[in-house]
């Protein structure tokens, strides 16, 4: 489980491609490292992955062929930075809302609204994943917890504050990028059984 609250960015150091699979190798600080062992979970952009080996700040983590296809991963180059979260332990606050690191889509990134003292994304879902947006509900965004905005269709956008923007890599986000997006499980269980409920009324 993960908070969606990102704990900074690691830079990407290399890449083993092969058919239809790719290790990631990161650079992770210090502090990151304490307890860290091959097997635990790890948020890459909101991506729950496997840590796979170690080798002094080097960490490696395998992706399989539907992680490459669901998610942004797949497009990172050596030099890229990545939010990281460590997965969460009992008895850690949650600050941000629940996650699985389960990515259910991505959204590209429609337009960027920077003033003096406001940063605003606007992003385009699938449509068919248009019904789970709310405004004022929880969004996972490349794994940072995120209140959602206003909501047109399949549209939405959501506002940074400088805490976010400096901890996170969404301040380097531009039009056309994509994004990796969770939606609130409470909120996919909800509407799923809300949806199940009346299909089987109209039946």
């Amino acid at each position: 489980m993960f908070t969606g609250i990102v704990q900074g960015t690691a830079e990407l150091i290399a890449i083993r491609r092969s058919e239809a699979f790719q290790t990631h190798t990161l650079r992770f600080p210090q502090t990151w490292l304490e307890g860290l062992a091959p097997g635990a979970s790890v948020a890459h952009n909101g991506c729950c992955l496997t840590v796979t080996a170690i080798a002094e700040d080097l960490v490696s983590f395998d992706l399989m062929q539907e992680t490459l296809r669901v998610t942004n991963l797949g497009r990172l180059q050596p030099g890229d930075r990545v939010n990281i979260e460590r997965a969460a332990r009992f008895g850690d606050e949650i600050g941000g809302h629940q996650m699985s690191g389960h990515i259910i889509c991505t959204a590209q990134v429609i337009a960027v609204n920077e003033s003096a003292n406001n940063h605003n994304l606007r992003f385009c879902l699938p449509a068919a994943f248009a019904h789970y947006l709310f405004s004022k509900g929880y969004i996972g965004i490349d794994g940072i917890s995120l209140t959602i905005g206003t909501v047109d269709e399949a549209t939405f956008d959501v506002n940074l504050i400088p805490e976010t923007l400096a901890r996170t890599n969404i301040g380097a986000r531009r039009v056309g990028d994509l994004v990796n997006i969770e939606i609130d499980p409470q909120t996919q269980a909800i509407v799923d059984t809300v949806a199940r409920i009346l299909a089987r009324k109209s039946d």
